[in-house]
């Protein structure tokens, strides 16, 4: 029986996805749910699993074809046992009394041979690879940063530049006089991915759309920081999670939310939809750039379930296996660039939301107490919003909300 594979439906917001990688050939047995192609969205890289066991008969779209959800890209015959081809060698008697398939026996090509020693080599990483006549030894060397360790094509590009590196810091003339740069200007050419097509598009959306003010304050983080400090141990014997600084901002956050609720509402033409739920998103760093998952309902959590939550989001960024789903909606968002060091930023906002929040790097500076000039660790908060539809004092009144709300917490350990 023939059974078609298709492409699985994908969310609303995604209209379209693009084939990264196919690990299996046309002629190939393929295992039911066994892994057959990496799907990239503009959100997340899905795995495509064999729908049935059979034979890979045909593959109708290749490496990078654009498609959409329930298109068919190859088919698979589930009734045959053996790989056609038709430039085998005969097979034995012993085989053909054991059914066992018929395997080509011809000589591979230079990307069948890379494929073998480097079996997570990315198409454009294998073209690069191809180009520039890499050995074996020296691919199996390149460390992946792409999914689940896959080597992409600015691995490849990273390697040969440090390579070219090593080879200008030792390279001398037969005289041992130093040699001079070649001065040549070089330019790369890197497609966009998915992701990153998308997070352009999204962000010009913003700003042309959206009337963007941003307002600042500062926050003391010194309570934080005397409550993490007094209850981190008991906490994490507690719950199994570390005692972070995220969940006490996404509870800053939500207070704030809870009083000014238009910081926490969205534009839908001429009308303003308040959200009565907190979908707040955090922005968290991966291989293949930015993305934004969404702790759901995250007034109804306690800080040790945001921080399980965020640790879980972080995990599975890096190893790419956030669902659409978990990538879709939010109505705040909050992006943290002090742990790059940033000490001050204006965030852009997450269209269709209203509002977000950008924290940096705590550092102690001097400020005035009582009339005093004392030390305290202090981290400033910049709070970007839509002014179409919120007014500054809704917005300065909701900073300063989280900014109390900070600067006065309660125990982690009083809540349930």
């Amino acid at each position: 029986m023939l059974v078609e594979v298709k492409v699985p439906m994908l969310s609303e917001s995604v209209a379209e996805a693009t084939l990264v990688t196919w690990h299996k050939k046309t002629g190939e047995y393929v295992e039911r749910s066994e892994n057959l192609i990496d799907i990239e969205t503009d959100k997340v890289v899905l795995e495509l699993p064999a729908p049935s066991a059979g034979v890979l008969t045909q593959i109708l779209k290749k490496d990078g074809a654009t498609v959409a959800s329930g298109e068919v890209i190859a088919t698979i015959e589930t009734e045959a046992t053996a790989k056609p081809d038709n430039q085998s060698e005969p097979a034995s008697s012993a085989d053909k009394q054991a059914g066992a398939p018929v395997v080509k026996n011809v000589e591979r090509n230079t990307a069948d041979k890379i494929d073998q020693d480097i079996p997570m080599l990315m198409p454009a990483a294998r073209k690069l690879v191809e180009e520039n006549n890499l050995k074996t030894t020296e691919t199996s060397a390149i460390k992946g940063s792409g999914l689940g360790g896959r080597v992409i094509k600015e691995d490849v590009q990273a390697y040969m530049e440090s390579k070219a590196g090593t080879a200008s810091e030792i390279e001398t003339k037969p005289d041992s006089t130093e040699t001079s740069p070649t001065g040549e200007r070089l330019d790369r050419r890197v497609a966009m991915s998915r992701l990153r097509q998308r997070v352009a598009e999204r962000l010009v959306q913003s700003q042309s759309t959206a009337a963007i003010l941003t307002t600042f304050n500062e926050v003391n983080m010194q309570s934080i920081i005397d409550l993490r400090t007094r209850y981190k141990i008991e906490f994490e014997k507690e719950h199994g999670v570390k005692l972070g600084f995220m969940s006490f901002f996404v509870k800053a956050v939500i207070a704030a939310l809870k009083k000014y609720p238009v910081v926490n509402a969205s534009v839908e033409g001429n009308d303003i939809v308040y959200h009565d739920y907190y979908d707040i998103g955090i922005a968290v760093g991966s291989p293949r750039g930015l993305v934004v998952p969404v702790i759901r309902d995250a007034d109804r959590l306690s800080l040790a379930q945001i921080e399980m939550q965020i640790a879980d989001f972080a995990k599975r960024a890096q190893d790419g296996k956030l669902t659409i789903d978990e990538l879709s909606g939010g109505t705040f968002s909050i992006t943290n660039g002090g742990v790059f060091g940033s000490m001050l930023s204006t965030p852009i906002i997450n269209p269709p939301q209203s509002a977000i929040l950008g924290i940096h790097a705590t550092k102690e500076r001097p400020v005035v107490e009582n009339g005093q000039i004392v030390i305290r660790p202090m981290n400033y908060l910049a709070l970007s919003y839509d002014h179409r539809i919120i007014d500054g004092r809704e917005a300065v009144l909701s900073l300063v909300a989280m900014k109390e709300a900070l600067e006065y917490p309660m125990s982690p350990l009083l809540e349930a």
